[in-house]
């Protein structure tokens, strides 16, 4: 398995919440070899990280194609890292 690693800086607490809940994830949980998701945000509100993973590199590489060009609004793209699982829980 592989993740994908997704830092973003929020600006729009709200708009970036309802994004997420009504576009981001459930794209994202249909996408081709998708296992599993978590989206965490800071105290703050001021950024967020999240950890997506799939079945394949091959998959996740696919992933952060369309991370990119999926970012809801009140959000900015800081990064995205392909990682092996190398362990779970």
């Amino acid at each position: 398995m592989h993740a994908v690693v997704v830092r973003v800086s929020i600006s729009d607490v709200e708009t970036a919440q309802k994004g997420l809940k009504e576009n981001v994830v459930p794209r994202v949980s249909q996408a081709p070899g998708f296992v599993a998701g978590y989206w965490t945000r800071a105290d703050d509100g001021s950024n967020g990280q999240s950890m997506i993973v799939f079945e394949s590199e091959e998959a996740a590489r696919a992933a952060v194609d369309r991370i990119g060009a999926n970012v809801p609004e009140g959000v900015t793209l800081e990064g995205t890292e392909v990682r092996e699982v190398v362990a779970s829980a």
